[in-house]
C-alpha cells in the first residue's frame, strides 16, 4: 500500500500502538478510533460496547484495522467480565463492519482486517491445527465465532475482509506474556502444570509485519493464524525464558493452584493449542523470529 490512509481501532493497545508506529514511520496516514470526543484531526469517535461509530471518519480510508476489545487475560472471568469481553469485540466489530458497508462505494475502504484469536480452536492437545480446522468448544471458541461473524456486513458489501487469529504475543509492554518477565527476573519463573501444553506464540515484530502483509497483499481474505510456525511447549518456553534472563526456573505451578487463582481462565493457561500459520506461509510471509528464544530476545 503506497502512502495510504488507514483507520485503526484499538490503537492504544499493545499490538495497535506498535502497528500505528510502524505505519506512521513509513509515511501512512493513520486515523485512530477513540472513545471520547476527538481532540485531534486524526481521531474518530466510536463506542464499541454500544455499537456506534462516526462513519464519516472512515470515509476515504483505504483500510480499517480492528484490534479493539477488553483484555482476555486482564482479570478473572466473572460472568460480568465475560459479557464485557463479548460486547467489546462483537458489538465493536459489527459497528465497524456496518459503518464500512454503509459508505458510498467511491469512499469505502477496500480492506477490513479484523482481530480474532487462536482461542477459536480451543484445546488441541498435541494435535497441530491450521485455518482449515473447525472451532473448538468453550467460551473463547464461541466468542471467536461470533466475533468473526460480526464482520459479515463488510464482506457482503464486497470489502476484502481478513481475520487475524493472533496467538500469544511475546512482548514486554503488555499482554499475557509481559507478566512472565518480572516473575522470571525475580527467579520465580517455572513451568505451569506438567509443562507439556503447547503455546502458540508470535513475536510482536512478526505480528505487526503480518498485519501489514495482510493489508498490502491483494486477494488475501478469510482467517489467517498469526502464530510462529514453531509452537513451543510450556516447558520449552520456561527453559528459553530462563536462558535469556539468566535466572533459574525451578518452580512448578501445580494445576489446582492455577485453577484456584485464575478460575475459568486457567483452562487457557493449562490448555494446549498447537496452531500453525499455514495460510500466512502459503501467501509468502516470512517470520523474522520463528523460534521462541529468538522471540523472547527480540522482546528485550
Amino acid at each position: 500500500m503506497e502512502h495510504s490512509r488507514i483507520a485503526v481501532a484499538g490503537a492504544s493497545g499493545l499490538i495497535g500502538s506498535a502497528l500505528v508506529r510502524s505505519l506512521a514511520a513509513d509515511g501512512h496516514e493513520v486515523r485512530r478510533l477513540v472513545r471520547g470526543a476527538p481532540r485531534a484531526a486524526d481521531e474518530v469517535r466510536w463506542d464499541p460496547e454500544r455499537g456506534s461509530v462516526d462513519a464519516a471518519g472512515l470515509a476515504g480510508c483505504d483500510a480499517v484495522v480492528n484490534l479493539a476489545g477488553a483484555g482476555v487475560g486482564d482479570r478473572r472471568w466473572t460472568p460480568e467480565y465475560k459479557a464485557r469481553i463479548r460486547a467489546s469485540r462483537v458489538r465493536g466489530t459489527a459497528a465497524l463492519a456496518e459503518a464500512v458497508a454503509g459508505l458510498p462505494e467511491d469512499v469505502r475502504p477496500r480492506v477490513f482486517v479484523s482481530g480474532s484469536a487462536i482461542g477459536y480452536y480451543g484445546e488441541t492437545g498435541d494435535r497441530a491445527v491450521d485455518e482449515s480446522a473447525p472451532a473448538g468448544e468453550g467460551f473463547l471458541p464461541s466468542l471467536c465465532v461470533e466475533w468473526e461473524a460480526a464482520a459479515a456486513p463488510a464482506r457482503e458489501a464486497g470489502v476484502r475482509t481478513v481475520f487475524a487469529r493472533t496467538g500469544l504475543v511475546v512482548a514486554r509492554g503488555g499482554g499475557a506474556w509481559s507478566r512472565l518477565f518480572p516473575l522470571f527476573r525475580a527467579g520465580l519463573g517455572g513451568r505451569m502444570g506438567d509443562g507439556r501444553q503447547y503455546w502458540s506464540f508470535v513475536a510482536l515484530h512478526d505480528e505487526v509485519a503480518a498485519l501489514r502483509h495482510l493489508l498490502d497483499t491483494d486477494g488475501l481474505s478469510g482467517p489467517f493464524n498469526l502464530t510462529s510456525p514453531h509452537p513451543a511447549t510450556n516447558r520449552e518456553v520456561t527453559e528459553a525464558m530462563a536462558r535469556v534472563l539468566r535466572r533459574p526456573a525451578v518452580f512448578t505451578v501445580p494445576a489446582p493452584v492455577l485453577r484456584t487463582v485464575l478460575g475459568e481462565m486457567a483452562g487457557d493457561v493449562l490448555g494446549s493449542a498447537r496452531v500453525l500459520p499455514a495460510r500466512l506461509l502459503e501467501s509468502g510471509f516470512r517470520f523474522a523470529f520463528p523460534e521462541v528464544e529468538e522471540a523472547v530476545r527480540a522482546a528485550l
